[in-house]
């Protein structure tokens, strides 16, 4: 008679996609961005949204937009203009969403040579840093505040941006914050540690965009989407 083989039971990871933050980490400044939108009202009850960037690795918030709604041209802007003042990522992180899928999106992005890392549906793990920047941001300042308009949620927003970026420390990076971590990394790339692009070249994802899509003309987009307020 021959005694059964016991199997052990393997515990799989959370992110069945295979591009979540478990299984493709980042590892160097600009190697994984990542992307996501958070809704929230004016005090009028009017709906807007908030779009966040991070650099995965340094944990910098790169950019908080803020517009009653975003169209993909919006999008196209906002990564265009990161693109051209940090370099391109090599990859960038979303949801797969309508929002993130949209096929102009997917095509300026291919043009930028920026791979996509699209996560499954219902599955925050596998957006972990931006879904945990994003509760941050809304237990410390959006629950906490009214706001009146666009204009005052821009200020507001930036203010804590820049607060976090230059005076909270992260133990993921050794009790560093992002600014100062993302700046020794900077160091490191000028005396050779990394290899870095040659100052006369121009990023990546900086290639012309169609005819149809003009140019930023201001850091943010902020004239822009005033006037869909």
């Amino acid at each position: 008679m021959q005694v059964p083989i016991k199997h052990h039971k393997r515990r799989r990871l959370p992110d069945h996609s295979g591009n979540g933050c478990v299984r493709r980490r980042a590892t160097r400044r600009n190697h994984v961005w990542t992307y996501a939108f958070v809704t929230e009202r004016t005090e009028d009850g009017r709906q807007f949204e908030l779009l966040v960037v991070l650099d995965e690795f340094t944990r910098e918030a790169l950019t908080i937009e803020v517009g009653r709604s975003f169209t993909a041209q919006d999008v196209i802007l906002t990564l265009q203009f990161l693109f051209a003042v940090r370099g391109a990522p090599e990859h960038i992180r979303s949801g797969n969403g309508p929002e993130f899928i949209a096929k102009n999106i997917q095509c300026w992005l291919e043009r930028a040579v920026v791979n996509t890392l699209y996560t499954n549906k219902a599955s925050p793990w596998g957006n972990a840093c931006v879904e945990s920047f994003n509760g941050k941001l809304r237990d410390e300042l959006i629950n906490r505040e009214l706001f009146p308009s666009l204009a005052k949620a821009r200020c507001v927003l930036d203010e804590w941006r820049l607060d976090y970026n230059h005076h909270r420390p992260h133990s993921s990076l050794d009790w560093q914050t992002s600014a100062a971590f993302a700046a020794k990394l900077k160091d490191e790339e000028a005396v050779g540690t990394f290899s870095a692009a040659s100052p006369a070249d121009p990023p990546v994802g900086t290639a012309p965009l169609p005819l149809d899509l003009p140019a930023p003309s201001t850091p943010i987009l902020s004239q822009r989407l005033a006037q869909k307020t």
